[in-house]
């Protein structure tokens, strides 16, 4: 494409969906629970730019099926505005994305380039609707494994949906604790480790899947960490600054067991293609 081509394309996306961006930014800054927000388009520039041998090789066939998905997708940012829907505003511009592609390259570009656009989804904040509905399970979850496994450490307790009763004090397992925040930023790191680390895609899918059991249970040994610290040490590092590094490292915990799990894979199905691979390299 001619440089005046991309540079009048770039200029009309940044003028159609500027405020939205720079929403979608903001809240990346504001809500720890999105601020790996910030890693997803860069690591996605990164995987375009890593391709971008076999992309400048590949020969551009345009196809005017992507001026209808361009139209799909300012029909969405539209609704999206007119409605005060962020989340129907930014996906829509992960769809004129690809209708762009579609339509100045082609099919086999966007093929090419499916990996990093669709990680892109994951930069879109969830909707509230769809927020609540996942962290309250999660809250309750932590309190019931946190509850069961307490009194086996000889902690008396008392459980009330997501609040646990201790003798000193009762913990909430508020939706800041539930777990969400590092499971979100957990799934995305593992998908850019299988990236990085693993050729076979399979692997890939199980890396990205084992994140959430791993952050589930995690954020649960986190909850009974802080209730034995409350009932054998001192009510008060319950909050504060032990809490805060508490939740820092069950995250890198969290990063141990995902890296053992690619290790344990990697004993079991070793993969036989790969050395020969960097042998030739």
């Amino acid at each position: 494409m001619p440089l005046w081509q991309v540079a009048i394309l770039s200029v009309l996306l940044l003028w159609l969906y500027g405020p939205t961006l720079a929403r979608l930014v903001l809240q990346w800054w504001r809500d720890p629970n999105f601020s790996h927000g910030f890693f997803v388009p860069l690591f996605s520039a990164f995987v375009v730019w890593q391709e971008r041998s076999r992309l400048l090789r590949m020969p551009p066939r345009p196809s005017w099926p992507g001026l209808l998905i361009l139209a799909c997708a300012l029909a969405t940012l539209i609704v999206g505005q007119m409605g005060a829907e962020l989340f129907l505003s930014r996906s829509s511009l992960i769809l004129a994305l690809a209708g762009l592609t579609i339509l100045f390259l082609g099919w086999n570009f966007i093929r090419a380039l499916f990996f990093p656009w669709a990680f892109l989804v994951l930069m879109v904040p969830i909707p509230s609707v769809i927020f609540n509905q996942i962290t309250f399970p999660l809250q309750l979850q932590a309190s019931r494994v946190a509850a069961f496994v307490l009194p086996l450490f000889g902690v008396p307790i008392l459980r009330e949906g997501n609040v646990i009763n201790l003798p000193s004090m009762a913990l909430e397992v508020a939706e800041a604790c539930s777990g969400i925040r590092s499971l979100m930023s957990l799934v995305t790191l593992a998908i850019i480790y299988g990236y990085l680390l693993e050729k076979r895609l399979w692997v890939r899918w199980v890396l990205a899947l084992a994140s959430v059991p791993i952050a589930i249970a995690a954020n649960s040994v986190r909850i009974i960490g802080t209730g034995l610290l409350v009932q054998y040490w001192d009510a008060d590092k319950a909050e504060g600054y032990f809490h805060a590094s508490w939740g820092w490292i069950i995250f890198v915990v969290s990063l141990l067991l995902l890296y053992a799990v690619h290790g344990l894979i990697r004993m079991i199905w070793a993969d036989k293609g790969w050395p020969e691979r960097k042998a030739g390299a």
